[in-house]
C-alpha cells in the first residue's frame, strides 16, 4: 500500500491526522536535519498503522515536506 505524508517537523507536539484513506499528516518533533525527521516519521506512522517499523520505506521526498511510503 502506498501513502501519501505531510510532514510538520518541529512540532511542539506529534500525531498523525489522517486526511483520507492514503493522505496523512504527522507533526514530528524531530528537526529536519540528517534524516531525523524521516527516521521519527517511521516510528510514528509504525505506531500509528501498527506494523514494524521495517514494514515502512521511504519511496520519494527525502527532502521534501510531501513524503511517499510504501507499507507492507
Amino acid at each position: 500500500m502506498r501513502i501519501f505524508v505531510f510532514v510538520k517537523s518541529n512540532s511542539k507536539r506529534e500525531g498523525v491526522e489522517k486526511i483520507d484513506n492514503i493522505h496523512f499528516v504527522v507533526r514530528a518533533n524531530a528537526p529536519a536535519k540528517e534524516g531525523k525527521a524521516n527516521r521519527r516519521v517511521v516510528e510514528i506512522l509504525s505506531e500509528y498503522l501498527g506494523v514494524s517499523k521495517s514494514g515502512i520505506a521511504l519511496a520519494g521526498g527525502s527532502t521534501s515536506r510531501e513524503k511517499i511510503f510504501d507499507i507492507s
